[in-house]
């Protein structure tokens, strides 16, 4: 048992791990800022004079770094080198033999032209665990493709299901490939790690956003593969679920989450329409997605009689699961975001973030430094370099 105030030591699991970024923007930062937050010594190698093209990706700023950099950033240490020049290519390799994790999502290819590719470095190092994020995948036709989140949200067909029916094509509102493929990066390199444990030899583990995309759209390319179909939009909704969609009220929407033919028959009670359980349209979920269209515009004309308040009452009374639509100001002063714990101010910069989305033992691992400053580590550990 776990006293008051006691850190467990599962709660930074990879102390003593030594990690190399080389990352820029969110994925590759991401993965490693998992491994900082769970314990590793992460370093990260920036350019001189602008470092990661995130530091300027703002507004919003934060003491004079974009946001997006102090969120994916904190935690690490900091180092500048320049790659044109050979004695600090040579330092980066010779400082990777007595690391245990490489991470890098460079330019496809850049790293290899200047001799600081898998091969070299692990043959260096036989125990390195060589990570590399890519846009579309360490093989292939594309495998050279420079790319960002929209562009590979649109190239694997995630635009294609998101939106409203009788709208255009839309992309995912947030970053959901890049840091996506970050947990897959820092997922394949715990795996490796683990395995290196019993192997003593490290591997190379390859991820990128397009195989991510694939990854997330697994059910629906299921479907597509059995009927030749397209899947359609249906903004909030679900394909093959209904009810199971936002329902605009007097004042807002509510999502209702009727999934099964129980709480369809609790729904329709609710709603005063006891009948439908028996009506022939709506008796199953497989008759419900065949006529949604006219069970949908009913239901929003018997939802806009009442406010979103009542409605989230009834629902919840009734066991049928529910939420109200949320804006950001809405979740972060929601009781149940409170009770987490999971938003964390960064020590020594004030700017509250998300923490890691996982506890040990009932303890999140905390946030314990902020981003660094450009090249704030790079005397402390590059000594004798020019």
């Amino acid at each position: 048992m776990i006293m008051q105030g006691q850190q467990p030591t599962a709660i930074h699991p990879l102390r003593g791990i030594r990690v190399i970024e080389m990352g820029q923007n969110i994925a590759g930062p991401y993965a490693s800022e998992i491994l900082a937050t769970l314990g590793a010594d992460v370093v990260k190698v920036e350019r001189p004079g602008t470092g990661d093209d995130a530091r300027g990706w703002g507004p919003p700023f934060w003491r004079e770094t974009a946001t997006t950099f102090q969120a994916m950033n904190h935690g690490k240490r900091s180092i500048v080198l320049d790659l044109k020049s050979p004695e600090h290519v040579r330092w980066l390799r010779d400082y990777a033999t007595e690391a245990d994790v490489f991470v890098q999502n460079m330019r496809p290819g850049a790293l290899a032209e200047l001799g600081l590719g898998p091969d070299v470095l692990c043959a260096a190092n036989p125990r390195l665990v060589y990570c590399s994020l890519s846009a579309f995948g360490h093989k292939g036709p594309k495998h050279l493709s420079p790319g960002y989140e929209p562009i590979v949200q649109a190239y694997a067909g995630l635009f294609s299901v998101n939106g409203a029916q009788d709208g255009p094509p839309a992309r995912v509102g947030m970053q959901v490939l890049d840091l996506g493929s970050g947990v897959w990066a820092a997922l394949g390199c715990i795996a490796a790690l683990f395995q290196r444990a019993s192997t003593q030899r490290g591997c190379v583990v390859d991820t990128s956003l397009f195989e991510t995309a694939l990854g997330w759209l697994q059910v629906l390319l299921a479907g597509f593969q059995a009927t030749g179909e397209q899947p359609a939009r249906h903004r909030s909704g679900n394909p093959n679920v209904v009810v199971f969609q936002a329902l605009p009220t007097a004042d807002g929407e509510v999502l209702v989450a009727a999934a099964n033919d129980r709480l369809f028959a609790k729904l329709a009670r609710i709603v005063g329409r006891e009948a439908w359980t028996q009506d022939p349209r709506y008796a199953s979920n497989a008759l419900r997605v065949q006529h949604k269209a006219e069970l949908l515009a009913e239901l929003h004309t018997l939802f806009r009689q009442r406010s979103s308040a009542v409605w989230i009452d009834a629902l919840e009374q009734a066991g049928i699961p529910c939420s109200p639509v949320q804006d950001f100001e809405q979740v972060m002063a929601q009781p149940q975001t409170q009770a987490l714990g999971i938003f964390q101010t960064i020590p020594g910069l004030g700017l509250d973030i998300v923490g890691l989305p996982v506890s040990f033992d009932g303890h999140r691992p905390p946030v314990n430094s902020r981003a660094p400053e450009l090249g704030e580590h790079t005397q402390e550990l590059c000594k004798g370099l020019r």
